[in-house]
Order: structure tokens, then C-alpha cells, then sequence
């Protein structure tokens, strides 16, 4: 079972997130923070990774502790579930066209995390989320995640369509890396013999 399940608690977050890496993409996510949520369940539903996830923060000051502490929990589970990574493909990348936006993620599940993130947004906000918040996500995930991902946006003019096409990059290059190669067994993707 490549499943896992983390429970966070601090001064700031109550957080609980549960995955499935051989999931369908379902998704029933809650964190208080409404878009934060919407890329959420693009996350799962195009990585196929099912996801339930529960914070509870403190969403009075604003949103940085909710969503940076999402992604580290949720970096924690892809651990998790992860195991040796034996059998995995490791690597994989995605082109992803939305709407103005063009987005391009690649990522490899090294175990030596690294983020180079070259996105930017014509605004400031989406709706009430500071879109600040993006990088914050993705540098917790891939840091606990142990990544290295690269993001970057191509073309894009909507802040919304920016951020949607990044999580959407990134889950469908996701999807991809967890999977099992079905060449290789249960052999550990790398010349050194563990990741």
C-alpha cells in the first residue's frame, strides 16, 4: 500500500492529511482557505493521487501559516508513501497549456530537495490569496518532499490561470514519477542504489 498519513500540530496549524499514490484523484480537502482548496483538487485530480486533507489555522492574521504548513505535511506524506521509492519512475515533466497561461514543471523524486521556481503574477492577489502564497506551497512540498522541481511559466496573463496551470504542471509530472516503471521491477532508480 503506497499510502500514507500525517497528522501536524503546531501553535499556528491543525493539520491532517491523508494519500493515496495509487488513487484516482479523488479529493475532499478543507483548509479554511478557499483557492488554496481549488489547487488543491487540481493536485490530486491530475496527479491521480487521492488526498484528504484538514486544516485548521489561523487564518485571522492570513493564510502563509495554512498553506506553507499544508505543503510540508503534505511533502511528508509523499515520503511516506514513497518508502525506498522502489519500482518508481522518478523523474517526469509536463507542458500544460491553460487558457493565456503556459506553464512547465519538471521534477525528480531525489531525496535531494531543491526548488527553482521562475513564475511570476501580474498581481498581487487571487481573489484574497496573496499568490506569494504559491512558491510558499511548493517550496514546503518539494523541501519535505524531498524534490527537486522546477516551475516555470512560459506565457500566462490571469494570476488565476498562472497558478492553476501550476499545480496542474506539477501534478501531471507527479503522476508520472510515482508511477511504477514497468521495466524495472522493484529496483531502485538510481546508479547509487538508494534515493
Amino acid at each position: 500500500m503506497r499510502s500514507a498519513e500525517i497528522t501536524r500540530t503546531t501553535a499556528e496549524t491543525k493539520i491532517s492529511v491523508t494519500i493515496d499514490l495509487d488513487g484516482s484523484g479523488t479529493y475532499d480537502n478543507d483548509t479554511g482557505v478557499g483557492f488554496f482548496d481549488h489547487m488543491l483538487d487540481q493536485l490530486s485530480r491530475h496527479s491521480l493521487i487521492d488526498m484528504t486533507i484538514r486544516c485548521a489555522g489561523d487564518t485571522f492574521i492570513d493564510d502563509h501559516h495554512s498553506v506553507e504548513d499544508v505543503g510540508i505535511a503534505l511533502g511528508q506524506a509523499l515520503t511516506q508513501a514513497l518508502g525506498d521509492k522502489r519500482g518508481i519512475r522518478r523523474y517526469g515533466d509536463c507542458h500544460l497549456a491553460m487558457d493565456d497561461s503556459l506553464l512547465r514543471a519538471a521534477l525528480d523524486l531525489s531525496g535531494r530537495p531543491f526548488l527553482v521556481w521562475n513564475v511570476d503574477f501580474p498581481t498581487q492577489k487571487i481573489g484574497n490569496f496573496d499568490t506569494e502564497l504559491v512558491r510558499e506551497f511548493f517550496q514546503a512540498f518539494s523541501t519535505h518532499g524531498g524534490i527537486t522541481l522546477h516551475v516555470d511559466r512560459l506565457h500566462g496573463l490571469n494570476s488565476h490561470h498562472i497558478a492553476e496551470a501550476a499545480f496542474k504542471a506539477v501534478a501531471r509530472a507527479l503522476r508520472v514519477a510515482v508511477e511504477a516503471d514497468p521495466r524495472k521491477g522493484d529496483a531502485i532508480p538510481s546508479t547509487k542504489g538508494t534515493l
